[in-house]
């Protein structure tokens, strides 16, 4: 098995996959039916496992998503059923949980939460979690997407809302009473260049936000704006080429306070949040 983990390795390095040795043990726990930490603990596997193996490292070798293939995504304290026709959840974005749950334990909240353009639901799941006593409501208007969203959430409060977060008036039964609302929305610029496994497997729709990545965050700063109570938290992802156009589109409302762009795991800033004012 290391000789095999070892062949998928280079040959993934090889194909420009960057987490090529993570990736290569992930597959062959999948196929042997365990968790990569027990590899070594396996016995030598049998014919079947390395017939499993080869269609696997084939796949990833074309730039089909590791969580495609494993039909999983680890995100902050869960795990989620991903594939094709939903966004895949980043590390990236767990900077933004943890910024949001930082924010609920330092300010004893939250009571309600929205997560804007779900996806999987990732960020509602995992907020939820952490978070027992809320009520989270995730929006998505993705049928696809929200398929994925609806297994993932089973077990869970999690109330999941099929709804184009640019629509007018979504939610107003909420108006100034949300206590935290979060989004990782489409933001890409179109026409940027994009690794194969978001180019090829990501849903569009996922991806891209208009000509300069600003076609959803800006509604989504106005619909914040509305549902936020005063006092309340606002965080949204955007792209690494736009921190200053979010930080100016959000203050732009004139609704919020404290707008700061912040780093992601890798140091990029990714993500901006703003505290609601009290504005009418």
């Amino acid at each position: 098995m290391r000789d095999a983990i070892d062949s998928a390795a280079a040959l993934f390095a090889d194909a420009g996959i960057d987490s090529a040795r993570y990736d290569a043990e992930e597959l062959a726990a999948h196929a042997a039916g365990t968790d990569r930490g027990r590899l070594a603990l396996l016995g030598p596997p049998d014919d079947e496992f390395f017939g499993r193996y080869r269609e696997l490292v084939a796949a990833r070798s074309s730039r089909v998503p590791l969580q495609h293939l494993i039909g999983t995504a680890a995100f902050g304290p869960v795990t989620l059923q991903v594939g094709p026709g939903v966004f895949t959840p980043r590390p990236e974005t767990e900077a933004m949980l943890e910024w949001a749950l930082k924010q609920a334990e330092a300010q004893q909240l939250p009571a309600l939460i929205v997560d804007a353009c779900t996806g999987s639901g990732a960020l509602a799941i995992a907020l939820a979690h952490s978070l027992p006593a809320a009520r989270v409501l995730a929006v998505d208007d993705s049928e696809s997407a929200l398929d994925y969203a609806r297994r993932n959430c089973a077990g869970t409060a999690v109330e999941l809302i099929r709804a184009d977060i640019t629509q007018p008036g979504l939610l107003s039964e909420l108006d100034g009473q949300v206590d935290l609302m979060v989004s990782n929305p489409p933001y890409i610029p179109d026409g940027a260049e994009l690794d194969p496994e978001v180019a090829q497997h990501d849903p569009e729709h996922a991806l891209f936000g208009g000509p300069d990545g600003m076609s959803v965050i800006t509604p989504l700063a106005h619909l914040a704006a509305r549902l936020l109570r005063p006092g309340g938290l606002f965080a949204v992802e955007h792209d690494d080429t736009t921190p200053a156009a979010t930080v100016q589109t959000v203050r732009g409302t004139g609704f919020f306070d404290e707008v700061v762009s912040r780093p992601d795991l890798t140091g990029r800033l990714r993500f901006v949040t703003a505290i609601r004012n009290n504005q009418p």
